[in-house]
Parts: C-alpha cells; structure tokens; sequence
C-alpha cells in the first residue's frame, strides 16, 4: 500500500522524500529480544495517497477516503468565490442543476451494472436515499417532510440538503464505474453504502441529518419560475 502511494507520489512530480520519512523503530518480539522494524513520517499528502490506494473494504481505509473527498469538495465549494457570493436561493438552483446533469451519468452506470427497467432504478434510488437518511425510502422522506406524492423531493431541498445529495449521486457514479460494479443487487449495496458513508461523515462533523433538515418555503420550481420572469422584465443589456 505505502510503495503503491510512493509510485503515485513520484509519477505526480514529486519527491517521495518529502513525503515519507523512512525511519527504523525497535520492537520486543515474543521472546523479548528487540528488531528493528520499518517505520515512516508520512506528510498529510502521503497520507491521501495512502488511503486513495488502500483496500476500501477495510473500514480505516473506506473512513479515510470519504473524509479527503469531503474536505476536497469543501475546499472546491470554498475557493470558489462565484458560489460563495449565490444567495440561497441561488445555491440551490445551481445545485439542483448539477444533481440533474450528474445523475445521467448515474443512470449510465447504473444501467451498466444492471440497473435497466424504470422499477430497478427506483429501487436503486431508494437504497441511496436508505443509506444518507437512517433508513428512509423516498415514501419514507416524503412523510417526515410533509410533502405530497406529486412534489419532487430533490426540488424542496435546502442547498446543505442538495450539497449532501450531489456527494452521494457522484461518488456512487465514479464507484459504480471504478469497480465495474456487475449486477443490481451489488449496484443497490453500493448506492446503499456510499449514502451511509454520507450520513456517517456529516453525524462525524456535528452536521444536522439530513431529513432533519427544514423544507424551504419555495420549491426549486417556483424560484426558476421568479428568475424566468425577472429575466423577461428586465433582459440584459445587448452591446
């Protein structure tokens, strides 16, 4: 794992130097006679490859890569001053089309892996939302947050809501096709697994859970209907 991380280090232009120390520590054996054992100083850098190239099956591993694609989506959302000046409302309107455009490619790899009829991906859908909200089903959602059949559960949701369900769409996506994932019942698993991840990671940062989360008094619909109409009364300037 450590020389698959040193392979990367250097392939990215770096000096593995830098990045892994490689010491020598002393250990009793059973007999309690000492050895010396390798042992490394691993930057923060080291450590990120490290777990990008450990086995996810070892929860370690699986913790520590939610936790760096996390922080690398934070950090993207924070040094991006355009979102960070987006009133609320338009956070969630950019948002809402980013899960949009993301979940076609959600739906091409889930229908690699088996996902084909209309039923199968709406039980595939409902094992991702099981997974970030503690066990609720779409259904499930719908009645903790006083919403009808009819309303869009993705269209009444707050831009943290919406920030917590593109994570999920897009690291199932990019798992579904990195493990070539074969089968709907290990394509449901997944989605399942990686909205658990979700949730565990927000509960880990003293987030609020997501179904926990107030509905916001418009509906996604509704804002883009207000902007379409602004844009009427007053269109931009033409040079």
């Amino acid at each position: 794992m450590i020389d698959k991380a040193i392979i990367a280090c250097n392939n990215s232009m770096q000096d593995d130097k830098d990045h892994f120390s490689h010491v020598g520590k002393m250990v009793k054996l059973g007999s309690s006679a000492p050895r010396k054992v390798e042992d490394f100083f691993l930057s923060r850098y080291a450590c990120y490859l490290i777990v990008q190239n450990g086995d996810p099956r070892k929860l370690v591993i699986a913790n520590g890569q939610t936790y760096f694609a996390v922080q690398t989506r934070k950090q993207e959302l924070n040094e991006d001053e355009k979102f960070q000046s987006l009133t609320e409302e338009e956070r969630r309107l950019y948002l809402r089309r980013e899960i949009k455009e993301h979940n076609k490619n959600l739906v091409c790899s889930a229908k690699n892996a088996g996902v084909n009829t209309e039923l199968d991906y709406a039980i595939f859908q409902n094992h991702g939302y099981k997974g970030l909200y503690g066990g609720l089903d779409a259904k499930g959602i719908h009645n903790k947050k006083g919403l009808t059949q009819k309303q869009k559960i993705l269209d009444h949701m707050g831009s943290t809501e919406l920030a917590a369900n593109l994570f999920r769409a897009t690291q199932t996506e990019e798992k579904l096709r990195r493990d070539n994932t074969k089968g709907k019942n290990q394509a449901n698993l997944t989605h399942f697994k990686v909205g658990e991840r979700v949730r565990e990671t927000i509960k880990d940062l003293g987030g609020t859970m997501p179904e926990d989360l107030p509905v916001p008094n418009k509906s996604i619909t509704d804002i883009e209907k207000e902007h379409l109409k602004k844009l009427k009364e007053c269109p931009p300037e033409t040079i």
